[in-house]
Formats: structure tokens, C-alpha cells, sequence
């Protein structure tokens, strides 16, 4: 029989060691949660430490990520390949031991977290998509989509805004499989949380439809164990488990203190816990005995056989379904995609239609989520306004019983932040591929979950309309200025502001197809022309040559090059025609991607911004981000907008043809 307390002291001796060797890091949640982790990873967790990667094990985040040795010391436990040497190496450069938990890092971590609240949306996340291929895959007598997701989480996550949207959305999905465990220690870095964190946890999460269970005592490890046992019977409603725990557990002088939180125990104070623990051997130092109560192989390598078995029943009964399970959960597009997606592109130059670039976003989705059955949409509260709804996609709606109907289209409700962190743990979990909108404006709401996405190379893809002062009246709470700038400083985000029907379609497609990135697609509220074209080829390419002096008759070089975006690309051809009335040459460029321009080769680069012509940009933002590419003028806004019609905010802003020629012709008498 295992011997459960010396489990626990294990995790808690790793995690003593490991942060008094990094001279840095959080023992204390660690120590505190070890008795959860022995309840849980001892006695439920369905996983395979030989597959991190294996489709229908459990997920399980640890959402108070400063208590990263916990799961370090688990995953090393159960025989993840994290050797001893790695835990030694705790917060080192290029260690698989971050200061936080990442995901792509360490095998057997599903999620980055550290950002708090954000571990459990994700955790949300990972519970809607196993919930919705449950239903789209399973069949009578072939359940091959079967698995919990599993949180931890502590008062900080409590204490973030973020955790009230995620758990009011777990509770209107009806999560049964959702199983959240609460390190309830009442303490934080500045001390003792009842001063000024006193909400009923209990009350709180039974009004937004959680089962729950407790206070337990945290360290009972039996308790705990029937707890979650009790959870997993749950038909209809996510459960929260409150485990009411001491942090630092079994350090005599720390235990229950702010001191235990973030910082090493130092010597004396571990020699005096090793004592108290009765744990009496060394630093890093397990024995046998301890390991062989851990180890996860055998018994994990035992549960994916029999999901294999499962699953080759599955396939010689429905080939079709198995075949498309296995490619959506490889996160792979359909052979057809590519051409879906020239089609589309094609349709749109075709019918080179007068809409605003929302609208030009939907067109184009008519045809991806045709395409795509793994397109899980969704806004938050502004469908109507971001139009990220199609025929292909109804709205996700579940019944009394949780059971969904089937929908593709999410209302997450007036919950930006949530809904991108949820977004995060549906391409996590895999499966899906989910993109959502909101304003422009609000992406301010959304940014950390956004910058998590970058982090962690999630095929995540956020939809922002109004993303201008063109949006009008509503005025400079809700006009864009800082976004687009402030967004593409973001490292790994491609960031799209198409100007026309067909641009916004290849920026679609090539989000579909960036597997190892999240995407933002910036698109207006006014309606934008079309602008002509040669040709599509270079659309995908981030900028490219849109119109030269020759194609208004002018049979001489350019003389200066205007760079445009979105909906200013129509801007810059009407100045180009001003000027050319006055033999003045311009090439005009659509630089719909600045993020993709810039990952282009030189030669493409400098082919499309010639060397010794002088540049001119134009956006409705804020200038700085231009000067990069050399210009010698920008046509920017660098103060928040007004309330006005937009043609009022244009004319009083300088978004006016007459003005971008004459900014042009300023620089050329330079």
C-alpha cells in the first residue's frame, strides 16, 4: 500500500530544495497543495507519462503557477521525462524548470501559467473542448472522447477578475468534467487575505451553477480523495473543491506565513522541516521506496493500450469519423484547404464588392467554416457588430441536462478577457480552432490572454471590428488610436488590417494556416471600396506593389511610395490620382501586415519600398510604429479621437485625400 504522507513530504522536499538551490522561487504553495496532488495524481489522474501527448488522458493546470515545483516534482515522480538534473536546475537558463510552468517546455505541462486566473480559463477551455468533441465524435458503444479536466487553483486566481468570467461560463456550459481544487490558505505575498479578501468562495460558486464541495481539510488525503471521486459523478455542473490548507506545511516557523510564499525557507528552517516531516534524507534525495509509490508508467501506459483498443474499434466502425478525429487533433488543415482558400480569394477580386472589411471578415468565414468543422467561433456580446456568425455556424446553446446542440458559435457574454483566455484552452486542448470578436478598443481587456496565446504559439484568432475613428459617433472611449501600433509590438502575434474583400480573405487563410501563432485581424465599420488589382499572389506576403504611376498613364518612375492600411488604402489611391494630375508619380503599397512584411526576405523588401524613394504612411493610428520603415512623413493620429460622424472625424483629422497629397508634396520639396 502507498504510502501517501511520504508522497506528499517528497514533493515538499523537491520543492524546499529546488527553490533554496535557485535562491529563488515559491516553496510554500507547493508544500501546501502536496496532500491535493497525492489525492489526485495518486488516485485519478487518467494520463501516460511515456505520451505527454496522448489525446484522451486528463488535463491538469496548475493555474497558481508560482507554485511550479509542485508539478515539476510530480511530473519528475510519476516518470515524466524530467530528470533529477532538471529540478537541480530550477530557474536556470534553458532548464525545463521555468520560474512558471510552460507548456511546449516541459512535457506534461498542457498550459503556461503564471499570469493568475488565467490557468483556470484556460482549464475552462480545456473542459468546453473535450464537452463538444465528446458529442461530435462519440458514438453508441465507441466512447473515445472521455477524459477531466483538473485545476488547481489559489487566492490570487480567486481574487482576479478574470476567475468570475470563467467560472460563470463553466457553470452556464454545465462542465461536469470540470474539477476545480481550491488552496484555500488564506494567505497572499503581503500577508493574511481577510483584511481584504472575504468573499464566500462556497456561496459564489454555487450562484454561477458549480457544484461544491467543503471546506476539507486540504491535508487529509483520503478526504480529498472521495471528494474528487464524488465530482467525477457529477452529470450537470463543474465542481469546485475548497481545500483548506497551511501553507509551507510542516515548517515550523513558516508554515501559515507571507514568508512561506515567495521566497527560499534558507538552511536552518529547511533542516528543522526535514525534522518535523520526518524526513530524514537528503537534499534532492528520494527513496526507492517513494518513487515506486509515484510511478505512473506501467498503470499509465496500461490506460492509453486500452484507448488504443477503444480507438481501432472506433475506426473499423467508422473510418471517416477516426480518420478526421486524428487530423483535427494533429491540428492539421484538410487537403482541400488550400484551394478553399484561393477560391475564396478569387470570389472576392471577382466580385470586388463595396462592404466594410467586418462584413468582408464574414464573407469570407462563409466559406472557411464550410471548410472547416474544427472553426469554433464566437464574440463577446457584439455578434451582430463583429459578425463572426455564419450559416455553418448556429449558436452553442446546452440544455437542463448539458447536453449541446450542436453549435459552432459561442456568446461568451460581455467577457473579452475570458473569452480569449477560454479561446487559449480550446487550441490547447486540440481540436478546434477558435477565433472570437470584440471592438477593437477592447483588446485592451483582452491583451494578457492575447500576449499567452503569442507566448504559448496558439492557433488562436481574434476578430476586432471598429477599429478606427471610423466607427463615429461613439466617440474616443471607443475609437482604436494606440491598438494596431500597440498590438504588433507583441512578439509572435500576426496582426492583419485589410483593406478590401480579398485581402481580408487571404488574411484569414493565412491565420488558418499560421499553426504556430495567434492571429488579429483588425477590420472597420465603414464601408471600403475595392481596390483593383493585377493580381493576388503577394497578398499573403504582408505588402505589396497595389498601384504604380503607369496604371494612371504616367509613363515615368515613382517618385515617392505611399504606405497604406485597411481602410486608408483608398486614401492613398485617390491622392495618387490628385498627384498624378499634376505629373507627380506615386506608387501606392497595401501594407495590410506590417507583422508579415517584416518576416519577408530583403529582396522582396526592398523590391516593394525601393531604396532612394521617399515614403509616406497612412493609418488611423498613432504614428510611431511607421517610422521604422523610413518614412519621411506620416499621416497618423496621435491624440484620442472625437464624437462625430465619421467624414466629420475624417476631414478634421486629415484622413482626406487632398491632405495625403499634399503631405507628399511637402516631402518632395524637401
Amino acid at each position: 500500500m502507498a504510502n501517501t504522507r511520504q508522497m506528499a513530504n517528497a514533493i515538499r522536499a523537491l520543492a524546499m530544495d529546488a527553490v533554496q538551490q535557485a535562491n529563488s522561487g515559491h516553496p510554500g504553495a507547493p508544500m501546501g497543495m502536496a496532500d491535493m496532488a497525492v489525492a489526485l495524481w495518486g488516485e485519478h489522474l487518467q494520463h501516460n507519462p511515456a505520451n505527454p501527448q496522448w489525446a484522451d488522458r486528463d488535463r491538469f493546470v496548475l493555474s497558481n503557477g508560482h507554485a511550479s515545483m509542485l508539478i515539476y516534482a510530480l511530473l519528475h515522480l510519476t516518470g515524466y521525462k524530467l530528470p533529477l538534473q532538471e529540478l537541480k536546475n530550477f530557474r536556470q537558463l534553458h532548464s525545463k524548470t521555468a520560474g512558471h510552468p510552460e507548456a511546449g517546455i516541459t512535457p506534461g505541462v498542457e498550459t503556461t501559467t503564471g499570469p493568475l486566473g488565467q490557468g483556470v480559463t484556460n482549464a475552462v477551455g480545456f473542459a468546453l473542448a473535450e464537452k463538444l468533441l465528446a458529442q461530435e465524435f462519440n458514438r453508441d458503444g465507441h466512447t473515445i472522447v472521455d477524459h477531466h479536466t483538473y485545476v488547481f487553483l489559489g487566492d490570487g486566481c480567486m481574487m482576479e477578475g478574470i476567475s468570475h468570467e470563467a467560472a460563470s461560463l463553466a457553470g452556464a456550459w454545465k462542465l461536469n468534467k470540470l474539477i476545480a481544487l481550491y488552496d484555500d490558505n488564506g494567505i497572499s505575498i503581503d500577508g493574511q487575505v481577510a483584511p481584504w479578501y472575504g468573499d464566500n468562495a462556497a456561496l459564489r460558486f454555487v450562484s454561477y451553477g458549480w457544484n461544491v464541495i467543503g471546506p476539507i481539510n486540504g491535508h487529509d488525503t483520503a478526504a480529498i480523495s472521495e471528494a474528487i471521486a464524488r465530482a467525477k459523478q457529477t452529470e450537470d455542473k463543474p465542481t469546485l473543491i475548497i481545500c483548506k490548507t497551511s501553507i509551507g506545511k510542516g515548517s515550523p516557523n513558516r508554515a501559515n506565513t507571507a514568508k512561506a510564499h515567495g521566497e527560499p525557507l534558507g538552511a536552518d528552517e529547511i533542516k528543522l522541516t526535514r525534522e518535523a516531516l520526518g524526513w530524514t534524507h537528503g537534499p534532492f534525495e528520494i527513496p526507492a521506496e517513494v518513487y515506486d509509490d509515484w510511478d505512473a508508467k506501467v498503470a499509465g501506459a496500461k490506460r492509453e493500450a486500452a484507448w488504443n483498443a477503444k480507438f481501432a474499434a472506433y475506426a473499423a466502425a467508422h473510418p471517416e469519423l477516426a480518420a478526421e478525429f486524428k487530423r483535427r487533433m494533429a491540428g492539421d488543415l484538410p487537403k482541400a484547404f488550400a484551394q478553399v482558400a484561393v477560391d475564396a480569394a478569387v470570389a472576392a477580386h471577382t466580385k470586388a464588392e463595396t462592404v466594410a472589411t467586418r462584413k468582408a471578415s464574414q464573407i469570407a468565414l462563409e466559406a472557411y467554416t464550410s471548410a472547416l468543422p474544427e472553426l469554433l467561433g464566437g464574440s463577446a456580446d457584439l455578434t451582430g457588430s463583429n459578425l463572426t456568425n455564419t450559416s455553418h455556424t448556429p449558436a452553442l446553446r446546452f440544455d437542463a441536462e448539458g447536453k449541446g446542440n450542436g453549435g459552432r458559435h459561442i456568446n461568451y457574454g460581455v467577457r473579452e478577457f475570458g473569452m480569449a483566455a477560454v479561446m487559449n484552452g480550446v487550441a490547447l486542448h486540440g481540436g478546434y480552432i477558435p477565433y472570437g470578436g470584440t471592438f477593437l478598443t477592447f483588446s485592451d481587456y483582452s491583451r494578457n490572454a492575447i500576449r499567452m496565446a503569442a507566448l504559448m504559439k496558439q492557433r488562436v484568432i481574434h476578430v476586432f471590428t471598429h477599429d478606427s475613428i471610423g466607427l463615429g459617433e461613439d466617440g474616443p472611449t471607443h475609437q482604436s488610436v494606440e491598438h494596431a501600433a500597440s498590438l504588433r509590438l507583441i512578439p509572435n502575434l500576426d496582426v492583419w488590417r485589410p483593406a478590401d474583400t480579398a485581402e481580408t480573405a487571404v488574411a484569414w487563410a493565412v491565420a488558418l494556416q499560421n499553426k504556430a501563432k495567434p492571429t488579429a485581424l483588425l477590420l472597420s465599420r465603414q464601408n471600403v471600396p475595392y481596390a483593383a488589382k493585377k493580381d493576388l499572389g503577394d497578398i499573403s506576403r504582408g505588402a505589396y506593389v497595389l498601384s504604380e504611376p503607369a496604371d494612371l498613364g504616367l509613363k515615368k518612375k515613382a517618385q515617392a511610395v505611399i504606405i497604406a492600411t485597411g481602410s486608408e488604402v483608398q486614401l492613398a489611391l485617390k491622392a495618387q490620382e490628385l498627384l498624378a494630375a499634376q505629373k507627380i508619380a506615386v506608387r501606392v503599397v497595401s501594407m495590410p501586415s506590417t507583422t508579415t512584411f517584416d518576416q519577408q526576405k530583403p529582396a522582396y523588401k526592398q523590391a516593394v519600398l525601393p531604396a532612394g524613394l521617399p515614403r509616406i504612411a497612412v493609418e488611423m493610428g498613432v504614428s510611431d510604429g511607421w517610422w521604422k520603415y523610413g518614412c519621411a512623413a506620416v499621416v497618423g493620429i496621435d491624440t484620442y479621437g472625437e464624437s462625430a460622424p465619421a467624414p466629420v472625424l475624417f476631414k478634421h483629422f486629415g484622413f482626406t485625400p487632398e491632405n495625403v497629397a499634399d503631405t507628399v508634396r511637402a516631402v518632395l520639396a524637401k
